[in-house]
């Protein structure tokens, strides 16, 4: 399949989905395997929601969340997420966390802060860009754009065993409300709502390893670049 639009000298993949359909680790794999930087949205608004928990603003205080935006000193170093120049790694991968993330990316405000932060990573050789807004809003003329998707079990599943690994307790039915609201959250908000777009190659990688996703990914990849 033949691009639509004209190749760009920096090409972008866009890797947009819901709460643990594994686009992080696919976008790390896919983005290593071609040698491109990567761009973790996802974290950018990790960042900010704990900044936010640290300097006690209300999630709901959409004023104030982007002005914040604009005072953060962040930083990906060695696959690391620095805040003030401090490792956080590990925190923000917290699923309270992760909710105050998803409860903040509805202010239009907040979105509109972290759109140029997102696309200056747009660098040569290429980007691999992971989130939900990617291909949607961010970078509309990327010529390949994937949306990943899970049935919400499969999802669940997958965030038990990361958060397991990383030491933090976990609940099977606690995650499974927790993703079924984060997903009416995303795709129900009036800003860049959780959607494929519209050239978007959807992948449902219910059945599939991480190893088989990535190779579809760069196979798609290699097809349009030819």
């Amino acid at each position: 399949m033949k691009p639509t639009r004209p190749f760009h000298q920096t090409p972008v993949i866009t890797i947009d989905g819901p709460t643990a359909s594994g686009k992080g680790t696919v976008a790390a794999l896919v983005a290593a395997t071609l040698g491109f930087h990567l761009l973790d949205s996802g974290a950018l608004y990790r960042l900010t929601a704990l900044a936010s928990m640290s300097y006690d603003i209300d999630p709901a205080d959409a004023e104030a969340l982007a002005k914040l935006v604009g005072a953060l000193h962040i930083t990906f170093r060695e696959g690391c997420a620095q805040l003030d120049g401090v490792d956080v790694s590990a925190e923000i991968r917290a699923e309270e966390v992760g909710n105050r993330a998803s409860a903040i990316a509805v202010h239009p405000e907040v979105r509109k802060a972290l759109i140029a932060r997102q696309r200056a990573f747009r660098k040569l050789p290429g980007l691999v860009a992971d989130g939900r807004d990617m291909g949607t809003v961010i970078f509309p003329d990327a010529p390949l754009k994937v949306f990943l998707t899970a049935s919400v079990e499969a999802r669940a599943a997958r965030r038990y065993k990361q958060l397991i690994q990383k030491g933090f307790s976990a609940n099977m039915e606690d995650l499974l409300r927790d993703l079924r609201e984060r997903d009416t959250r995303d795709t129900n908000r009036s800003t860049a709502p959780l959607k494929p777009a519209a050239d978007a190659r959807t992948l449902d990688t219910s059945g599939l390893s991480v190893d088989q996703t990535v190779e579809q990914i760069i196979g798609w990849f290699n097809e349009i670049r030819v």
